[in-house]
């Protein structure tokens, strides 16, 4: 496997030479990394206009991908998303422009339509961050339904994977695009029988190579599967040059091109020789999801919260991804020497009376105006005591995980404010 961009930044480094360009650093200073992070000097390439070293790294990252086009992304899925909505809409023809969502999706889809003004039909699940929407229930849907698209989470942050191959034959069936957010699961590409949403149907699907690959914060990737019309391969440089930086971080695109080498090599073994172990431990503990590398603990079960387990993990020497009030959420390495610190760590904690109490139910709230009416509107920050009868102006979640508790243009009823107090938010911005 050949790492062009890797190639070309190492050698470039190593030359001396006095650079008269950007960055302002001229590649020197005490982090370290100076001596590879360009810009689009001669030779370098450039995103999304890729006809050199980078468009030689994603021709290999295609292949290993095995899509229709794989394209890279120094600005993480958020920037997938944004783009695989605007391709999405190319495919419309005279339908208006709706999606149907699950209701767990990251609020960047919320954002993404708001920019595109895009309409959201929800598809509600059992919880706020799981989304468990079955083929029977997406065929009811577009029976009554004729949305451009479908948008599924898969996996979710807690590492429940929906059923893609049957989402994706109904979608299909209905003519109906699916597109996925697979920011955690680009790893599963490569397993020992692909579980990639591509694989499984998807037309078109995002990864962050961050989450759960060797690579560089902000790195990513959108998929468009071999199935897709041919012109959104045309169509997205376009696609992602609407929504991104023109001054892409060459150190991600290292990492990314180095990843290539990685996932040709090592990666499906390394895997294979993890999963077993991982499949063991979980057969021990109290878990949710079927992501084989994620370890999501249901903490009440052993009488804590997730973030009261957080905590003596961390004494213990791990740092997890995620914690709340009802799960501990770990995504693991395929790494067996890390498993057994798991293992060890989690010995140490003694287990207690079971915690009964649920979080407030999820409920459909009532809509006052779309996300980009209210995303376009004056707002201003109100107690949650104060904010029952009121349109959402703005998402207060933080990330992770970044559901929206409610969706901006929604008006706030009891049952999200309690789920606002359940989970430690008591302000946010509602439409003036």
């Amino acid at each position: 496997m050949t790492n062009p961009i890797c190639d070309f930044l190492d050698n470039y480094r190593d030359r001396s030479q006095l650079r008269l360009h950007m960055p302002g650093h001229k590649g020197v200073g005490g982090m370290g990394v100076e001596g590879l992070d360009i810009t689009e000097i001669e030779g370098a390439d450039v995103l999304y206009n890729a006809k050199g070293i980078i468009r030689q790294s994603m021709d290999n990252a295609t292949g290993l991908f095995g899509t229709q086009r794989t394209l890279y992304s120094t600005e993480g899925s958020s920037l997938s998303i944004k783009a695989m909505l605007y391709l999405a809409m190319l495919t419309r023809g005279d339908k208006r422009p709706l999606i149907a969502a699950g209701r767990n999706a990251h609020k960047v889809l919320m954002y993404g339509c708001a920019l595109l003004d895009i309409e959201i039909d929800w598809l509600y699940g059992d919880s706020l961050l799981s989304c468990n929407i079955t083929p029977d229930a997406l065929e009811e849907y577009l029976r009554h339904n004729d949305p451009v698209a479908v948008y599924i989470t898969s996996p979710d942050y807690l590492g429940n994977m929906a059923d893609i191959k049957g989402l994706a034959e109904v979608c299909h069936r209905h003519g109906v695009m699916l597109l996925v957010d697979n920011a955690h699961g680009a790893y599963l590409k490569f397993l020992p029988a692909s579980q990639h949403p591509i694989d499984l149907g998807a037309d078109i699907c995002c990864d962050s190579a961050h989450k759960t690959l060797p690579c560089l914060t902000g790195a990513g990737y959108l998929h468009i599967s071999r199935n897709a019309p041919e012109y959104l391969c045309d169509m997205a440089d376009d696609a992602m040059s609407l929504f991104a930086s023109t001054s892409p971080s060459y150190l991600i695109l290292y990492s990314l091109d180095r990843c290539n080498s990685y996932l040709d090599s090592v990666l499906r073994q390394r895997l294979c020789d993890t999963i077993p172990c991982v499949e063991e431990l979980k057969q021990s503990l109290f878990t949710v999801g079927d992501e084989p590398m994620k370890l999501t603990l249901d903490a009440k079960k052993y009488g804590y919260s997730g973030v009261e387990l957080s905590e003596l993990m961390t004494e213990q020497g791990i740092v997890c991804e995620f914690a709340d009030p009802d799960y501990l959420v770990m995504m693991l390495p395929p790494d067996k020497e890390a498993v057994i610190s798991v293992i060890s760590a989690l010995l140490y904690i003694d287990r207690r009376a079971p915690i009964e109490d649920t979080p407030p139910a999820l409920k459909c709230l009532e809509k006052a105006m779309n996300p980009r009416q209210a995303i376009m509107s004056k707002n201003e920050p109100v107690s949650i005591d104060k904010a029952l009868g009121r349109v959402l102006g703005a998402p207060s979640v933080s990330c992770p995980p970044a559901v929206p508790i409610a969706v901006c243009g929604e008006v706030i009823d009891q049952s999200a404010i309690e789920l606002f107090r359940y989970y430690g938010i008591d302000k946010i911005r509602v439409i003036i």
